[in-house]
């Protein structure tokens, strides 16, 4: 009897663990979603973006997300879009540390303000490093042809679901509950 309660003892105890290790997801605009007229500047500069968090873009079919380097963000030019959706209900998972970049790929609507820009911190980093909303850069007359730089690159797709446990290198939440599991079951087999 000691030995299964030792077990849901540590099953509990990394199942706890796991549980922030799950990101956040956010719904891009809130309740207003992925439209014209919100101000994306204002709604992200409060939030805190890491590594492991989702934003969710729900959007109409007049619209899309295009993800785009920094200076095609300023130029609000899709031409070297890194993605493009067009589902209305988009999901993206931030998987690395670094500035994203997003635009609605309608003719007039980025310039209208339907643009959004964070910054992604590390998981269990108290801020991102330079503030969640980086500044809009002015455009410089054109858009570049070569790719941007490693900060400004979008993060590669991470693994299914795009929760990745902090403190678990390789791990992700699930996995660390599983393997609590087996630990325990180990425990009960051997107690």
């Amino acid at each position: 009897m000691a030995g299964l309660m030792g077990a849901l003892l540590v099953l509990c105890l990394v199942a706890v663990a796991a549980v922030p290790a799950f990101g956040k997801d956010y719904t891009v605009g809130d309740s207003q979603g992925w439209t014209s007229g919100v101000d994306y500047s204002t709604w992200a500069s409060d939030k805190k973006f890491q590594v492991g968090d989702t934003l969710s873009f729900t959007y109409s079919g007049l619209h899309s997300v295009d993800e785009v380097a920094k200076s095609d963000y300023g130029s609000c030019s899709t031409s070297n879009a890194l993605q493009t959706h067009t589902d209305g209900t988009t999901k993206i998972s931030l998987t690395a540390p670094g500035s994203r970049y997003f635009i609605c790929g309608t003719a007039g609507h980025c310039a209208g303000g339907m643009k959004l820009a964070v910054t992604v911190a590390k998981a269990g980093s108290a801020s991102p490093p330079t503030g969640s909303s980086p500044t809009t850069p002015t455009p410089s007359g054109g858009s570049s042809t070569s790719p941007p730089s490693t900060p400004n690159s979008p993060s590669p797709p991470g693994p299914a679901g795009g929760k990745s446990a902090a403190g678990f290198s390789g791990f992700r939440g699930g996995d660390a509950v599983v393997l609590g599991g087996l630990i325990g079951l180990g425990l009960v087999v051997m107690g």
